[in-house]
């Protein structure tokens, strides 16, 4: 059983022991905690939060749980039922609440559920807030409300609609371009939240003609919900069979946003927000260009480089956070950034919210894809062609992880490395990004190229030099 405590929730395996995995106490405790924290930096008298859940089979359970817990702490909850991420950061600001929670495991298998936090502005807390709530929950610094002053439930079931009606009165949805190019959509869900409103959302946008896979709201997954190319082998081959124009696949709870090609081929995921922001910063009016309004944008460290050269062409300034949407949302606030996202399918619209939203993503790239009057392969075609490969070493818990890093630096300090999210070194157009895990005595090695022949062997070039310090470090230590 796995429990994993992070800046922005707690997730893990249902089941085990307390403290071993995510057990019906463990959930208590971090709602508790999660509760007081919100409580400690309100000035509402009585504190309201909204909760909504992915479609996972261990929901209903953990909803309860959560549910009474938060009656017990004397908060009034607002619960959305069945939704989506991005649609319970939509519903914090409009019903003025205090924060909310999701619970979902994400791309996470069946077997993990986790509480997912949100401040009054429907953003995910940050790293110091989250570790306030964990020293919460670790001194067990909470108390129950008496019985006169327990929280009330308020059910409410529209904000799927509001959060399409919200899509559709964006100025770049183009609802009448996507009507009149009669687009055929096979649609994979992984059989959670998005099976009820994609579509919903495609019928709204003008698409008449959608084939469901995978759509009912079991939270019992055909496959690893994970968009990779490996886990789309049965909607990539629906699509070819159906003729359709385009696949859309999205995670159980709705943040990841993936396509299909018109040919069975995988647009990228790393694509989707490259795809979006190219349609967004192609729609600046011509009195934004004359008052030198620059289209900036943003992703992390790990995503592609085709962005940055897509928003240079465009006249903007692209910026690179630390990998963590909450990282991403921070720096596109301070740069100012019309579009943002992470290249695991994440798309962060502004006019929208601060949020990964593939329901928005969806919106925009169809939008794009009408005006484009070609083929999903096509479209996908015009744009800078990178492959990532990714790549991890683990290593035994007396190694110095710091220190091997620390020497990557220095070798490579000619090179231009940037420091804020472990160490990125770039070469030309290519690079390679290493991150040390919170959690394990593990090194990823992200490295992209226009070959993936070449990022392989960059990547590869790159663990050699580690295997090198670690021996460095084990000869020092065998002569002390």
């Amino acid at each position: 059983m796995t429990l994993i405590k992070s800046i922005s929730g707690i997730r893990g395996t249902i089941g085990g022991k307390p403290g071993e995995g995510f057990s019906p106490l463990d959930i208590v405790k971090f709602t508790s905690a999660f509760a007081t924290w919100i409580a400690n930096n309100s000035t509402n008298k009585k504190i309201k939060i909204v909760v909504g859940r992915d479609a996972r089979i261990s929901g209903e359970m953990v909803n309860n749980l959560v549910i009474g817990t938060l009656q017990g702490m004397g908060v009034d909850i607002i619960d959305i039922g069945l939704s989506t991420t991005p649609t319970v950061e939509i519903a914090v600001p409009e019903e003025k609440a205090d924060g909310g929670i999701i619970l979902t495991a994400s791309h996470n298998p069946k077997q993990w559920n986790a509480l997912k936090l949100l401040n009054e502005k429907g953003e995910f807390i940050s790293e110091k807030e989250g570790a306030e709530v964990l020293r919460i929950a670790d001194n067990e610094l909470y108390s129950y409300a008496d019985v006169n002053s327990l929280g009330k439930v308020t059910r409410k079931d529209t904000y799927f609609k509001i959060h399409i009606d919200k899509i559709l009165e964006l100025p770049h949805v183009d609802i009448a371009a996507i009507k009149a190019a009669k687009f055929k959509i096979v649609v994979d869900c992984v059989n959670s939240t998005g099976g009820i409103v994609v579509p919903q959302l495609l019928r709204a946008l003008g698409v008449e003609n959608i084939v469901k896979l995978y759509c009912d709201p079991t939270g019992e997954f055909p496959h690893n919900p994970e968009p990779l190319p490996e886990n789309l082998r049965d909607i990539s081959k629906l699509v070819k069979k159906e003729k359709a124009h385009l696949g859309i696949v999205v995670d159980p709870d709705v943040d990841r946003l993936a396509f299909v090609c018109e040919d069975g081929e995988m647009f990228g995921e790393e694509y989707t927000l490259v795809a979006c922001a190219d349609y967004i910063l192609n729609k600046r009016t011509p009195a934004e260009k004359a008052a030198g309004k620059r289209a900036n944008t943003v992703s992390n460290l790990s995503s592609t480089r085709a962005l940055r050269d897509i928003t240079e062409k465009h006249g903007g300034s692209y910026n690179a956070s630390a990998v963590g949407e909450v990282n991403v949302v921070k720096l596109m606030k301070e740069t100012k950034a019309v579009i943002g996202g992470e290249g695991n399918g994440g798309v962060i619209l502004p006019e929208l919210h601060y949020g990964r939203d593939a329901l928005v993503g969806i919106a925009l790239f169809l939008s794009h894809l009408a005006k484009f009057g070609k083929t999903s392969s096509m479209l996908r075609a015009s744009y800078p062609d990178y492959i990532i490969s990714k790549n991890k070493i683990e290593l035994t818990p007396e190694i110095n992880i710091d220190s091997i890093l620390t020497g990557i630096k220095e070798k490579y300090k000619k090179q231009p490395v940037n420091t804020v999210d472990g160490i990125k070194i770039e070469f030309d157009k290519d690079w390679v990004h290493l991150r040390k895990s919170n959690t394990e005595p593990i090194i990823r090695i992200y490295s992209e190229s226009e070959l993936k022949a070449t990022a392989d062997n960059l990547a590869k070039k790159i663990m050699m030099d580690i295997r090198e310090f670690i021996k460095q470090q084990q000869i020092l230590q065998f002569d002390n």
